[in-house]
């Protein structure tokens, strides 16, 4: 792929949108290819985590490339709305726990791209922001939706009808971002999240992250049905019982993802 980078480190998957040039804008060929990688990660029981980042020290994403955008016909912009789209809710439906590091700018779809990982950590310098009105169009990718979920509708109305760009330390005071860090130390502290995360049960960290998600959308008695019915997929496997083992042999549990 010419728009995408991905390794794999142990069980740690890096996705790494490639285009710095056009600082990582979303043409509809970077949308399929990492529409593509998001579900080769799906489906490898061997990746417990994921970090999505960017090329270059200028932009995460700063949204749609509004030069390809500009040649389009109307049926081509609405192809390119419907697959983001589809490929930001597969980015939210991973199962495994996902985490967008943000350096330089995030505007549009790169901010929604970010909306749509469980964890943000951005460097300081960091600006983002949904500025699709200014545009004369709205977010189409999922942040009219998961922006007011982070940070109340009020201010994310604000946010998105003035277009204002916020700097990482507001993005932080108001819940968006997880933690703000140095330039230079971003890339190690979304690893220290992600490995603070591998330590533990692959399956208990995939049925936390779908007990969380699926029951913060019902109402309470319904989410409690949701943890149980989570909790017993924990019950049979060999994770289980290495970690019972390995509390009473007084060791470092290794979990086998099974």
């Amino acid at each position: 792929m010419e728009t995408i980078r991905y390794e794999q480190k142990g069980h740690l998957g890096i996705v790494t949108l490639d285009r710095p040039a056009a600082m990582n804008a979303f043409n509809y060929e970077l949308i399929t290819d990492l529409g593509q990688v998001v579900e080769s990660i799906r489906i490898n029981p061997d990746i417990r985590v994921v970090l999505f980042t960017a090329s270059g020290d200028r932009a995460f994403s700063v949204g749609a490339d509004l030069k390809e955008r500009k040649t389009l016909p109307e049926q081509h912009v609405k192809r390119n709305l419907y697959k983001i789209g589809e490929v930001f809710t597969a980015i939210e439906n991973l199962p495994q726990p996902t985490i967008a590091v943000i350096g330089g700018y995030a505007f549009g779809g790169g901010m929604e791209l970010a909306l749509a990982c469980d964890f943000r950590i951005a460097s300081e310098t960091a600006v983002m922001g949904l500025t699709e009105t200014s545009l004369a169009i709205i977010p189409g990718a999922g942040g009219t939706q998961r922006l007011p979920r982070l940070m109340g509708e009020a201010k994310a109305l604000e946010l998105i009808l003035t277009a204002k760009r916020m700097k990482a330390e507001e993005a932080y005071r108001y819940g968006v971002v997880t933690k703000v860090v140095p330039a230079a130390q971003l890339m190690d502290a979304a690893s220290e999240l992600a490995g603070q995360m591998l330590a533990n049960g692959p399956i208990g960290l995939q049925q936390a992250k779908f007990a969380i998600k699926h029951g913060m959308n019902a109402d309470i008695q319904t989410g409690l049905a949701i943890e149980r019915k989570a909790y017993e997929v924990t019950i049979p496997t060999e994770d289980r019982i290495e970690a019972l083992n390995a509390f009473a042999e007084k060791r470092k549990p290794e979990f086998k993802g099974r």
